[in-house]
């Protein structure tokens, strides 16, 4: 009976701590589960070139608007659309017919003045009569001036026509000039740097330049302005280049790329693999690793260089960030690390 007893009792312990194993083992097994598997990667400090590129527009060194002061006809306009002028060329012919009398007029009171002043050094004419005259020539051979650049009207800059909005016999009304011209040697762009770049731009500092109709070309430019201000909005500043176009193979309006070489900086390489885009938003992430929990960390993103991003701040060199796995991450979870 006694050795009944003792079976029993065994039995009863074994079973008991088999039972203490088990729920032991299930309990180790759901918190293994319940840890996402995620891989690792530690991330260093590298001496990045600094190259930043900017999208911008051609556009020409000068563009003039051609039109007289005052509505007429147009007797001729004497260039083409893509003519090349240069300064001081006549281009457009008005209506003649107001200068030809400024001229006339102008003839007449000549005469009186020489009359005036042969009267005058006989003693029939005072001098107060013969200044009076004067002046009354000045004021129209002025006018005449002004009405004969307004009939032959001519080309303030060396360039090329790039519009005709009239034709011979047209009046004009003075909603639109009756050409223009444009300057395109050299031509320019504009960029928008961001301000962190302010004390680095310099006047003369070379740009690279490209344009999409000459993919495989490269035209050197210059900085020739930096404007004072800073944009509040975009918190930008314009840059103007110069790009000398001595066979005007680039033209306005043409789209153009320019790239501008800061220097170099020691900036930390992120796996593009390990970045989180935030729904909702521009900010990115990463999930940085330590001691068997991650933290999700905002970082500010430089320059792409194939599969790594530059990264501005956020993490430090020698930082260990998730590279796979972050679709079942939360701050401050606990993770197991797979190879």
């Amino acid at each position: 009976m006694r050795n009944f007893k003792f079976i029993v009792i065994s039995l009863l312990a074994l079973i008991i701590t088999f039972s203490s194993c088990s729920k032991s083992e299930k309990k180790d097994a759901k918190q293994a589960e319940a840890k996402p598997n995620v891989k690792i990667a530690q991330v260093f400090e590298r001496s990045v070139p600094q190259n930043q590129t900017f999208t911008a527009t051609v556009l020409p060194e000068v563009k003039n608007s051609i039109a007289p002061l005052q509505p007429g006809r147009i007797r001729r306009i004497m260039v083409k659309v893509g003519s090349y002028v240069g300064k001081g060329q006549k281009i457009v012919l008005m209506d003649g017919i107001n200068l030809s009398n400024s001229k006339t007029q102008i003839e007449n009171v000549r005469r009186n003045y020489n009359r005036m002043k042969e009267l005058q050094a006989v003693g029939g004419a005072s001098q107060m009569d013969v200044d009076n005259m004067k002046v009354q020539l000045d004021q129209l051979e002025e006018s005449s001036k002004n009405l004969s650049e307004n009939t032959y009207l001519t080309s303030p800059i060396s360039g090329v026509v790039t519009a005709k909005n009239y034709d011979d016999g047209d009046l004009y009304t003075g909603q639109m000039p009756v050409l223009t011209i444009m300057q395109i040697n050299p031509v320019k762009v504009l960029i928008n740097v961001s301000e962190s770049f302010y004390s680095k731009v310099k006047v003369g500092m070379p740009m690279d330049v490209s344009v999409d109709v000459f993919p495989n070309e490269r035209f050197n430019g210059r900085v020739s302005l930096i404007y004072p201000t800073i944009d509040e909005r975009t918190r930008t500043f314009q840059v103007e280049i110069k790009l000398q176009n001595n066979n005007n193979r680039v033209r306005p309006g043409m789209f153009a790329r320019v790239t501008a070489n800061f220097g170099i900086l020691s900036h930390v390489m992120v796996p593009d693999l390990a970045v989180v885009k935030q729904v909702g938003s521009g900010a990115r992430f990463v999930y940085v690793y330590n001691d068997g929990k991650v933290t999700y960390t905002q970082i500010e993103l430089g320059q792409r260089f194939d599969t790594e991003y530059e990264v501005l701040s956020g993490i430090p060199s020698g930082a260990q960030v998730v590279v796979a796995g972050q679709s079942k991450l939360v701050d401050g979870a606990s993770v197991t690390i797979v190879k």
